[in-house]
């Protein structure tokens, strides 16, 4: 399948404002006009379907990756590593020359990009999209204040709440009290508010909850609800209830 048909084929509604002119500018720089003009007169559907989650995704990495000011290649790498593993090396391939064309412009507005998402995209794929952003700025071995302030701007935009916001950022330290964050509950909770809290959030990030973006981030969603087993099993562990 050509780019420009793989790209046409895999969008819906992502296809229209702001994201749309992103696409299209990339497009520009990688297909012919024709090729480029027929895909995006392409109808706009309302459901998200995979490439709304994907192109939404791409955009973003872009955006946490210039956040330090630098572009790292362990993180350009994660990035490629996890399409390859989502969508295998094919589908991969294509969307890592989207990731590069969208990385060249440098006129991105986070909060228009943001907006568009957020009220086309369903709860549970946005808080999948944190979590990737997430592993992304972590991919250098640090999580730098800076990709951090920019997650947690995309958060307010994207209108996720602080608690889920804390919540994912735990996943990725290593502390004692992160099991609480994940959770979302304060240290000191009784054991039934723990097993409130666990069925809460289990229910919540449950990979079936983005079983329409396809099985491929059915799999992204496994490692957020793995995170809130291991949190629940932890203090299961320290306070042994």
């Amino acid at each position: 399948m050509s780019f420009a048909k793989w790209i046409g084929a895999s969008v819906g509604w992502s296809f229209g404002g702001p994201i749309g002119a992103i696409i299209g500018l990339a497009l520009g720089s990688l297909v012919d006009n024709s090729s480029g003009k027929s895909q995006t007169q392409k109808r706009v559907r309302s459901q998200t379907q995979s490439g709304d989650f994907e192109v939404s995704l791409l955009i973003l990495a872009s955006l946490v990756i210039k956040a330090d000011g630098k572009q790292d290649r362990r993180e350009l790498d994660f990035v490629r590593r996890q399409f390859v593993q989502m969508y295998g090396k094919a589908r991969a391939n294509q969307a890592f020359r989207l990731f590069k064309a969208i990385n060249q412009q440098s006129n991105i507005s986070l909060r228009q990009v943001c907006l568009q998402i957020q009220q086309m995209m369903d709860h549970a794929s946005r808080l999948q999209l944190l979590h990737f952003l997430f592993g992304i700025a972590k991919a250098d071995g640090a999580v730098a204040s800076s990709e951090v302030s920019v997650i947690e701007q995309i958060a307010q935009y994207l209108r996720i709440s602080t608690n889920d916001f804390q919540s994912i950022k735990a996943m990725f330290y290593s502390s004692q009290a992160n099991a609480y964050k994940i959770l979302e509950i304060d240290k000191g909770a009784s054991p039934q508010a723990i097993k409130k809290a666990y069925r809460k959030m289990a229910k919540k990030f449950h990979p079936d909850k983005v079983q329409h973006l396809g099985e491929s981030h059915q799999k992204g969603a496994e490692e957020k609800f793995r995170k809130v087993q291991e949190a629940y099993e932890q203090l299961q562990s320290e306070l042994g209830f």
